[in-house]
Parts: C-alpha cells; structure tokens; sequence
C-alpha cells in the first residue's frame, strides 16, 4: 500500500466501493482500491480479507469524509424510521463494531447484541 493513501471506508462489494469512488474522484479527491480484484474473483473472501478498502490521499482525508459523510446510508429501525443518538440526537447512526468479549462471542458473533454508534458524537448505544 502507498504510504501516501489511508483507509477511507471498507466495503463489502466492488461495486458499492466505485460508487463512492466515482463521487469522490468527481470531486476531484485522489482515491484507490485494495483488494477489488480478489474479492471479484472470489466474494466469498470479502469477510477473510476485510472487504475492498477505499483508499484516500492523506491530503484529501478531510474533504473525502466530508463528502462520504453525505452520501453514505445510515441504519434505520424495523419500519424503515430514522435511528437518532441519545446524546446528541442526531440520525447519523452506523452499526458499532463487534466486542467479541469472549469466546463464545468469537465463535458465534451473530449472537452479540447489535450496537450502533453515533458518527457525529461517537456514542456507542
């Protein structure tokens, strides 16, 4: 990896990455990808390797989440309603990253409660 680039997001698919890519490029952010072409060839692999990482330049970081912040999808509760923060009651709400506390966790993740984080604040819920 070029040590000029950092990790913007990750995704599951190729597809969904060069959407975001072709916004950010059109705006005349510099980006990459990492690990399309495998994930191509075998999408099986997406969750082995981590998914296709969307790369930045270190320059454009801030511009670059500025832009994904308003075009990426937000969680929405059952009845497909906005998700707001406790604290700051923003509906900028992503899934948090799994604790895999123990390991039965690590075996069986499906069964972790599902937590959200904030992306305005960063509190976890």
């Amino acid at each position: 990896m070029n040590n000029d680039y950092i990790i913007l997001t990750v995704f599951e698919y190729s597809t969904e990455a060069h959407v975001v890519k072709s916004k950010l490029e059109s705006e005349g952010i510099r980006t990459m990808l990492m690990d399309e072409k495998t994930i191509d060839s075998d999408p099986l692999l997406s969750q082995a390797i981590g998914g296709v990482k969307l790369l930045v330049h270190k320059e454009d970081l801030d511009k670059a989440m500025q832009i994904y912040n308003t075009v990426r999808k937000y969680e929405k509760d059952e009845e497909g309603n906005d998700l707001y923060c406790p604290s700051c009651n923003s509906n900028q709400i992503l899934v948090a990253p799994l604790r895999r506390r123990n390991i039965f966790f690590m075996l069986f993740p499906f069964f972790e409660r599902r937590r959200y984080i904030c992306n305005t604040c960063k509190t976890i819920f």
